[in-house]
C-alpha cells in the first residue's frame, strides 16, 4: 500500500491562513475530522485513517502553526494561536468543503482544539472523542511537583520568546525525538518511518518567522503560550457561563501515560459534558493512535460509526 493511498493532499485559505489537509474515504458517508497533537502533524493518523476510510469521509488538517499550515508570528496576548482560533480554522475548512455537521476526534493538542470547537460551535459537532488529555484548566489548577516534572514542557515552552525557541533550535531533532519517545511510549518504534520523516522535516524547517526565530518551533511555543494564558481565560468564561460539551463524548487515555497516573480523566470530563460520556484506558502510553492504530480505529468506529 502506498503512503496515504485513497487520500488526497490539499491546501486552502481559511481565516487568512493556509491550511494543509488530507481527505478521503467513503463519499457520502459521515465526515470524521481527526486533529493531531504536538509535536506532530496530521500524518500521525495514517494507519488509523486507512482502517476508517471504508466507513467515513475522513478529513485530517495540520493545525495552525503545525506541519504545512501557516506559521505566523504570535501576538502579545497569544490569541493568534489560541484553541479558539485553531477551532475556527477547522470550522472554516469544513465550511469550504460544504460540510455542516461532522464527527470530531483529537489527540493531545488536537483534543484541546476539539473541546473548544465543541463548546464554541455545538451545532457542528455530532460526536466528540478526545485522546489522552484532561481539561487544560483542571490540569493547570492541579499543578504540583509530579505534574511539573512530567509536563515540564508546559512550563518551558510558555517562557517568553526567544528563550525556548533558541534552546530547542540548538538541536531540534534531539528535542523532537525526546518528545516523541516520551510519556510512556518507550522509544520511537511506534512511529512509521514515513511519519517520523515528516515530523523531522516540519520541525526542522529553516523558514524564519518575522522575529527571526525558527517559524515551526516558534508557533509550537505560541500554542503552549496560548494554552497557559488566553485559553485559560476562554475556559474560565465558558465554565462561568455553564457551557459544556452537549454531544456524546468518548475519552481514551494511555494506561502507561501521565494522564491516568495524575488525574481521573472520566471524572474531570464528566464535569465538562452534559451529554453521554464513555471511555477507557488503552494499553499504551501517550501516543495512542500510533502505538495502537487497530485498536484506536476500532474505538473510533464503535463510537462514531
Amino acid at each position: 500500500m502506498t503512503w496515504f493511498e485513497g487520500f488526497t493532499r490539499h491546501t486552502t485559505e481559511v481565516n487568512g491562513q493556509t491550511v494543509c489537509y488530507r481527505s478521503g474515504g467513503k463519499l457520502g458517508a459521515p465526515v470524521l475530522v481527526l486533529l493531531h497533537g504536538f509535536p506532530q502533524t496530521h500524518v500521525m493518523w495514517h494507519r488509523v485513517a486507512q482502517q476508517l476510510k471504508p466507513h467515513f469521509f475522513v478529513v485530517m488538517p495540520d493545525l495552525r502553526g503545525y506541519g504545512d499550515s501557516s506559521h505566523s508570528l504570535g501576538g502579545p496576548d497569544h490569541s493568534y494561536h489560541s484553541k479558539r482560533a485553531m477551532a475556527s480554522d477547522v470550522v472554516g475548512l469544513l465550511d469550504a468543503l460544504g460540510v455542516k455537521a461532522f464527527h470530531l476526534s483529537g489527540h493531545d493538542r488536537g483534543g484541546r482544539v476539539a473541546y473548544r470547537l465543541a463548546l464554541d460551535h455545538p451545532d457542528r459537532v455530532l460526536r466528540l472523542s478526545v485522546l489522552d488529555i484532561a481539561p487544560t484548566l483542571d490540569m493547570y489548577n492541579a499543578t504540583d511537583m509530579a505534574f511539573a516534572q512530567a509536563y515540564y514542557h508546559w512550563f518551558h515552552l510558555t517562557q517568553a520568546a526567544p528563550l525556548p525557541e533558541t534552546m530547542i533550535a540548538g538541536n531540534p531533532l534531539a528535542y523532537l525525538h525526546a518528545k516523541l519517545g516520551g510519556w510512556g511510549s518507550a522509544g520511537l518504534g511506534h512511529i512509521e518511518p514515513e511519519a517520523l520523516a515528516e515530523y523531522e522535516r516540519c520541525f526542522t524547517d529553516p523558514t524564519l518567522a518575522a522575529n527571526g526565530l525558527p517559524a515551526a518551533i516558534h508557533t509550537a511555543c505560541e500554542d503552549y503560550r496560548a494554552g497557559a494564558s488566553i485559553d485559560l481565560e476562554h475556559d474560565r468564561a465558558s465554565r462561568a457561563h455553564g457551557d459544556k460539551v452537549a454531544c456524546p463524548l468518548h475519552v481514551l487515555w494511555g494506561a502507561q501515560g501521565v494522564v491516568q497516573r495524575l488525574f481521573d480523566p472520566m471524572a474531570l470530563w464528566q464535569a465538562q459534558c452534559s451529554g453521554p460520556l464513555s471511555g477507557r484506558a488503552m494499553a499504551c502510553g501517550h501516543f495512542i493512535p500510533e502505538a495502537l492504530p487497530t485498536e484506536t480505529a476500532a474505538e473510533l468506529l464503535a463510537f462514531h460509526g
